[in-house]
């Protein structure tokens, strides 16, 4: 967990996020190859591998009282931005696996995460 007091409460509840995200991705089965990849400006959260899927996982946290569910901040912008440099990420380590994306929506009250994952999210469009 971030434990630097000058960062912003926004930025460390998303740090956290992603640890925790992390977690919950490896006690499921998955390798995680990397986190926070970038792509120019486009990052990939986190890209993990299971039985032959390469998963490209988006991971959204918000307090428990925000206005928006974390899944709903993954618009079509984002998504063409993460479709991107997942096209980026699979031609730079020359991989031939079916790439799927998924969205880890968390939900934090102060004590606790509550954790969706939404497997197939979104897909590539022509």
């Amino acid at each position: 967990m971030v434990k630097n007091s000058n960062i912003s409460p926004h930025y460390k509840l998303g740090k956290d996020g992603e640890a925790y995200a992390q977690e919950y991705i490896k006690a499921n089965g998955y390798r995680i190859l990397h986190t926070n990849w970038f792509y120019n400006r486009k990052e990939l959260d986190i890209v993990a591998l299971k039985n032959s899927t390469l998963t490209v996982f988006e991971v959204k946290t918000r307090f428990y009282n925000s206005w928006e569910e974390p899944k709903d901040a993954v618009k079509m912008r984002k998504q063409r931005n993460i479709i991107d440099a997942a096209d980026a990420y699979v031609q730079q380590y020359d991989l031939n696996f079916e790439v799927q994306f998924d969205v880890i929506s968390l939900t934090y009250n102060g004590k606790n995460y509550k954790l969706e994952h939404i497997p197939d999210a979104f897909t590539p469009t022509l």
